[in-house]
C-alpha cells in the first residue's frame, strides 16, 4: 500500500503494520488509522503518520531511552479497552516537540500513547499523576548530570 508522508514523501507500507485509534487522537478524532515509520539513520525516533491524511504526523519515541524511571498505573478502563492481557502487550510512545537546537526539544509525559502492540490498538492516554510534565526535557536527568 503507497502512502504519502509528512516526513519521508512516498512509503510503501504494509497494510498489517496499520495501528488503529478507535476514537482518533485528541485534537484528531477522524485519524483512526496510523502507522509507525522508522526515521533512516535514527533509531531512537519514529513518525506515527496518518494513513488518511498525509500531512498528520508525529515525531514518537520511547520515553525510556530519556527517562528509565517513568513508571505510571494504566486503570481498568484503558487495559480492557485496548485488551491488555499481558505487560508484554504493552507498547509506551511519547509525542516529541522538537526544537531547534535539538537538544531542546522535549517529551510529553503526562499524556503518553498506549499500545497494544499484539493487535495493534493504541490511545493517547491523559495520566492522572500530576508529576508528569506535558514537555519534559529530552535530556533525561542522568544526561544532565543531576
Amino acid at each position: 500500500m503507497k502512502l504519502h508522508t509528512r516526513y519521508l514523501g512516498e512509503v510503501t507500507i504494509d497494510p498489517d503494520k496499520v495501528l488503529h485509534f478507535p476514537n482518533g487522537l485528541p485534537g484528531f478524532p477522524k485519524e483512526t488509522k496510523f502507522v509507525l515509520l522508522d526515521l533512516p539513520g535514527n533509531p531512537v525516533f519514529q513518525t506515527l503518520q496518518s494513513v488518511k491524511t498525509s500531512e498528520i504526523a508525529f515525531i514518537v519515541t520511547n520515553p525510556y531511552h530519556f527517562y528509565a524511571e517513568y513508571t505510571f498505573h494504566l486503570d481498568k478502563q484503558i487495559i480492557e479497552q485496548l485488551r491488555i492481557q499481558t505487560e508484554a502487550d504493552v507498547m509506551v510512545l511519547s509525542i516529541v516537540t522538537i526544537k531547534d537546537p535539538f537538544d531542546q526539544s522535549t517529551l510529553n509525559l503526562k499524556a503518553p500513547i498506549i499500545m497494544n502492540a499484539t493487535i495493534k490498538i493504541g490511545k493517547q492516554y491523559i495520566l492522572n499523576e500530576n508529576h508528569f510534565p506535558v514537555k519534559a526535557s529530552i535530556k533525561s536527568t542522568k544526561e544532565k548530570g543531576e
